[in-house]
């Protein structure tokens, strides 16, 4: 048979089931005593027997208190590990709760970028776009009707002053003038046979042969003819130069930027309203003219004989030298602004007509004035305002502002320079409310 965990510390099999009974005896008995009473004699003379077993048995009752005190300390352990955990658990959902909360709070403040001031205003300028064209140019038409018989020039060649540009066929017009010239001929025999006759009734008057007034008839017939002749060889000297007008030449030195016709095309003079009716166009780009509108408010600061810097996207690296040559002296009504001649030196062919440039206007700055990006203001119904936060609350400042310069604008008055005013504000930003700025803690 085997053996059990008690035979095994010597301890016999009989002694071990009379102490199970005798424990068993005793247990019974101690309860049956709190039921009845602690006087009863029952009760006594069981606690009694327990003393005396407990000493004719020692052996006995300290193995039965080593067996049943282990299975006590592990489970007492084990509620005690049980309720460490349980207050764990209990404490970190109060923290984790707690932690909620206050990022709950924190996120509900709203968070804002802020600017200073900038104090240290230099005198700045503003860039005013401008229309760009030769100093002089032209299209050029034809002055007769005809075809075009040959062109010599086309766009970007460069051309001096009466060069030819183009010949116009013009065989109606040929035809005129030898037309013309006939009649030339025959009022000049008109003319040569009235003279012969008004001399000879000159002579033939001196001897009384005729009357005065065949005379006079005789010499006003020759003014008559005189006057014919004249006004045919007026006529072909006028279809002469029409004629003249079949060899097209440059006007001016400059650069053909357009040619809008081809050989054989129909050319038909006066034509104007169409772009076929120009021949080419001839622009003179050694000077270059800026047409610049500038704002009402800064129509003061220009004057005549000024030099301002000139620039073009189209070219990032290089700057120009612009003369105000003249202004209307007048301001749009349209557009509220003051047309303003600018003259530029452009040997090298830099600028191009119909480029498009910038014109800097400088703009002094006031010694007592500040600057702010453009995006703090905030346009309410009760004037303009910026937002200045002060100890964590917004206050809505209104300013003066005095010169714009697109992305920044000159603030005259209403601030400190150690004002920290918020980029980008919401519209819905309202007195008094608190916020974050980025980067730190509510202030």
């Amino acid at each position: 048979m085997p053996k059990s965990k008690d035979s095994e510390f010597g301890i016999p099999p009989r002694a071990e089931t009379r102490s199970n009974n005798v424990m068993e005896e005793i247990m019974e008995a101690t309860e049956a005593n709190k039921k009845v009473g602690e006087s009863s004699p029952i009760g006594d003379l069981a606690e009694a027997g327990a003393k005396d077993h407990a000493h004719a048995s020692p052996i006995t009752i300290d193995t039965q208190a080593k067996l049943s005190s282990g299975p006590v300390i592990a489970v007492s352990l084990l509620a005690v590990l049980l309720a460490i955990f349980i207050a764990l658990g209990i404490h970190g959902r109060s923290s984790a709760e707690a932690v909620l909360v206050h990022n709950t709070r924190d996120a509900a403040i709203e968070s804002v970028s802020v600017v200073t001031p900038d104090t240290g205003r230099q005198a700045q300028d503003i860039k005013l776009p401008a229309d760009t064209e030769g100093y002089i140019d032209t299209p050029i038409y034809a002055r007769t009707n005809g075809y075009l018989l040959h062109w010599y020039t086309d766009i970007g060649a460069s051309v001096h002053k009466g060069e030819l540009l183009a010949v116009v066929q013009t065989p109606e017009l040929d035809q005129q003038v030898e037309q013309a010239q006939e009649e030339v001929k025959t009022a000049q025999a008109n003319e040569q046979i009235a003279e012969i006759t008004a001399n000879r009734w000159k002579k033939l008057m001196a001897k009384d042969a005729v009357s005065q007034q065949e005379t006079d008839q005789a010499m006003s017939d020759l003014a008559a003819r005189q006057s014919t002749l004249n006004s045919a060889m007026a006529n072909v000297r006028r279809l002469q130069q029409m004629q003249g007008f079949e060899k097209i030449y440059a006007p001016f030195d400059g650069v053909i930027t357009a040619r809008n016709v081809d050989i054989g095309s129909l050319i038909q003079a006066g034509d104007i309203n169409t772009q076929r009716g120009e021949l080419f166009h001839l622009s003179a780009i050694d000077r270059l003219r800026l047409y610049v509108p500038v704002p009402e408010v800064y129509a003061g600061l220009v004057h005549n004989g000024g030099h301002l810097t000139v620039t073009s996207d189209a070219l990032p690296n290089e700057t120009f030298t612009g003369t105000v040559v003249r202004n209307a002296d007048a301001i749009a009504k349209t557009s509220r602004t003051l047309n303003v001649e600018v003259d530029v030196e452009n040997a090298k062919h830099s600028l191009l007509p119909g480029q498009y440039a910038f014109v800097h206007l400088p703009i002094p700055a006031s010694t007592a004035s500040m600057a702010l990006p453009a995006n703090t203001l905030l346009f309410r119904a009760e004037g303009l305002r910026v937002g200045v936060v002060r100890e964590g609350q917004v206050h809505l400042t209104p300013i003066q502002i005095g010169n714009d310069y697109g992305a920044t604008v000159e603030v005259t008055s209403g601030l400190q320079p150690t004002d920290k005013v918020i980029l980008n504000p919401a519209d819905s930003l309202a007195e008094g409310a608190t916020v974050r700025i980025e980067g730190g803690q509510v202030q």
